[in-house]
């Protein structure tokens, strides 16, 4: 296992929670590259995306992921990270990747509305086709897949079983 840990995953999958219980137990850095780009942009997500459109905030996003020295880091990607090849690259030479896997329902019911969360689709695309076609890429990239539909306490041991 890499020194540093890179979560992936479509929005609601958990990164960010399990991300900051993660570094927490390992006394490593937590960065969360949505919350990253915010500050880089001084917007919401959702502000730096409809201001933006798709492909400039891929490329926002790209450059924020670019600027990561990993070192004892826990990662938590946006979810739609996984469309820029060379930031995968350079997530996957540095760390290890976890796809947080979460059914298609339960991210419904942790996430009923996606239109404030700077959530990357085309215009006429479903949010149910942007996760199928998300799903298959997450597990391209994948290290390790870990399910998080029994909640945060059971994905965090068992990616510390993995790690």
């Amino acid at each position: 296992m890499k020194k540093s840990i890179s979560l992936i995953g479509m929005a609601g999958a958990g990164k960010s929670s399990i991300g900051r219980k993660l570094a927490n137990y390992l006394k490593f850095d937590l960065i969360d590259s949505d919350q990253l780009i915010e500050s880089n942009q001084n917007k919401s997500l959702q502000e730096v995306l409809v201001e933006n459109g798709i492909q400039k905030f891929k490329k926002i996003e790209e450059a924020a992921i670019l600027s990561v020295e990993f070192n004892q880091t826990v990662l938590a990607t946006g979810g739609s990270v996984i469309f820029s090849k060379k930031a995968m690259n350079h997530i996957k030479s540095n760390s290890s990747v976890i796809y947080l896997e979460v059914s298609f329902e339960n991210i419904m019911d942790r996430i009923p509305d996606f239109s404030n969360r700077g959530f990357i689709k085309e215009v006429d695309q479903s949010v149910k086709h942007a996760f199928n076609e998300r799903e298959s890429i997450y597990r391209e990239f994948a290290d390790h897949i870990v399910t998080n539909n029994k909640g945060l306490e059971s994905c965090f041991n068992e990616i510390l079983r993995i790690i």
